[in-house]
């Protein structure tokens, strides 16, 4: 097993990509930490674990609140005994509009979650991580590096992603810490769903330009973060993927 004797805490993990990572990274041997602002769908992620024979624990945490995300950490430890992976998989996309018609109050919330939130999983985690090593995972995304009108606020998040990732990255390599990001493009999630009721058929026509011609699956974009959570990626950090079907090329 990949995560064999490992522990990992997962940020919105109660449905879509941090679901499937959390029932992967079970499934591959770690003692996985469901974290969810939704506490009744980490626990339904939790009982499938577990189910599955896997060792699992449900938590709520809002990740833009610095005491539920120090908690989440702490709670995790003490369930498990240490933190080997973070991933900071948590993140909402809830409003398109133009730069000049974006409400402040939303710009805010989508910082406050994509942002901050890995901010402070960070944050709390290094410290459990420093000198006996470790694993983060943060969620970027393509739009990154690549405009989408009417997503101010999601794609300046996304970017400051990349930038923390590094900064972290450079910080805590010496400690043995490995930072590194996730840059999914379209994704079939319940985010995607959303997306589609919004926007309809303009959303699919975009993945019609990604030279692979389709959307990507969970367990892929879980596969992924397995291979960076893994021993298998020792000699990466600092790193952004992108895993988008192409996009970007």
């Amino acid at each position: 097993m990949r995560l064999a004797n490992k522990v990992a805490l997962i940020t919105g993990a109660a449905m879509g990509m941090g679901e499937g990572a959390a029932r992967l990274f079970a499934a591959e041997g770690a003692a996985v930490a469901v974290v969810d602002v939704n506490l009744e769908g980490a626990q339904a992620t939790a009982r499938r674990i577990i189910d599955a024979g896997g060792k699992a624990v449900a938590i709520h945490a809002d990740v833009s609140d610095a005491n539920d995300v120090k908690d989440a950490v702490e709670a995790t430890v003490k369930q498990f005994g240490k933190l080997d992976i973070l991933y900071n998989n948590a993140g909402v996309d809830i409003e398109q509009a133009p730069t000049a018609d974006y409400s402040l109050q939303r710009f805010d919330r989508i910082i406050a979650i994509n942002l901050r939130g890995v901010f402070l999983g960070m944050k709390f985690a290094i410290p459990h991580m420093a000198g006996r090593g470790g694993s983060i995972v943060n969620t970027s995304s393509v739009v990154a590096f690549k405009a989408m009108p009417g997503g101010i606020a999601y794609c300046a998040s996304k970017a400051a992603v990349i930038a923390m990732t590094q900064v972290a990255a450079v910080e805590y390599g010496p400690s043995r810490v490995r930072v590194n990001a996730i840059c999914p493009g379209a994704i079939e999630t319940p985010m995607l769903a959303e997306a589609r009721r919004r926007m309809g058929a303009a959303v699919d026509n975009a993945t019609n330009f990604a030279p692979l011609r389709r959307t990507g699956r969970v367990e892929e974009i879980a596969n992924l973060a397995l291979f960076l959570a893994s021993d298998e990626s020792s000699f990466i950090t600092g790193a952004a993927f992108p895993i988008d079907g192409g996009s970007l090329a």
